[in-house]
């Protein structure tokens, strides 16, 4: 029923802890690909004790780098009508797989469903109460501005992602907030408010959020790209949506540049706001 995708690098002890993590589910009819990006840490010889488990495959791959290119050869081998991601440091609550189909039962029409978090950073929960944004239906006006469905947290028909196209290949980050742009734009989503994922932070440079600190700009250029190509137009007031985000984040980024002293930055992204600007203007 579901195919489970774990992609990975150089973190075998969080991998065996998020694989054990995806064998302890009350659904048991699922199976667990696992996605070595070239790791060179032993995570191979590590992962042995899991394929004792028949629901287990290890595919290991050249590195890349590149999450969503991971993710997607994950799920060119999947044989499941749904689809669910897990990163390799992040660790689901039981009854995770569980919650979630129970809800596409009585909601047949919902295609991708989502859940809550329980943010860690070490043995510390990071609190969200200033976190309030669409959770359910129609969200791609919280969706544009921030990353706001947890990859680790998704349920998805097969069918879905396909058509879709899976992920971006070329980011190194914010491949996930692109794909669920495209998603949440025309399809609403569902949610189960009770924590499905432990989300762990603080893993230093094996973290890309972590390595690069400012995440922004690979937002921007996951945006800049699918609103200059109009690819929301398609949907009624996306395109306009997308446009007036993408002109608030580059002004904010070249504020921020200018701050620092990087004048080629900041002309860089005032300029592109500009653009946008003008496309507002004229829409």
């Amino acid at each position: 029923m579901v195919s489970v995708i774990i992609p990975t690098y150089n973190r075998k002890a969080l991998l065996l802890q998020a694989a054990a993590s995806v064998l302890m589910q009350t659904v048991h009819d699922m199976e667990l690909i696992i996605v070595d990006d070239g790791s060179d840490d032993g995570s191979r010889e590590a992962g042995d004790s899991l394929l004792q488990d028949p629901r287990v495959r290890w595919l290991s791959i050249p590195h890349s780098g590149f999450p969503g290119a991971v993710r997607n050869i994950g799920v060119q081998a999947a044989q499941g009508e749904w689809i669910a991601f897990l990163d390799s440091d992040d660790l689901w609550l039981p009854r995770r797989l569980q919650l979630q189909l129970e809800l596409a039962e009585r909601q047949p029409g919902i295609r991708c469903i989502h859940g809550r978090e329980i943010w860690l950073r070490g043995e510390q929960i990071v609190s969200q109460r200033t976190q309030r944004h669409g959770r359910s239906g129609d969200i791609f006006a919280d969706a544009v501005k921030k990353c706001i469905i947890g990859p680790s947290t998704v349920l998805m028909r097969r069918g879905l992602f396909d058509s879709l196209g899976g992920f971006r290949e070329d980011l190194e980050i914010a491949e996930d907030y692109e794909l669920w742009l495209r998603l949440t734009a025309g399809e609403p989503v569902g949610y189960t408010e009770t924590p499905a994922v432990l989300k762990r932070a603080g893993h230093g440079s094996l973290q890309l959020s972590e390595k690069y600190g400012q995440i922004e700009k690979f937002r921007i250029a996951a945006l800049e790209k699918l609103t200059a190509s109009r690819w929301f137009a398609r949907y009624p007031g996306k395109q306009r949506l997308a446009e007036g985000e993408l002109v608030r984040k580059c002004l904010i980024v070249a504020a921020g540049a200018r701050k620092r002293g990087h004048e080629e930055e900041a002309r860089y992204y005032d300029s592109l706001a500009h653009r946008f600007s003008s496309s507002l203007s004229s829409s």
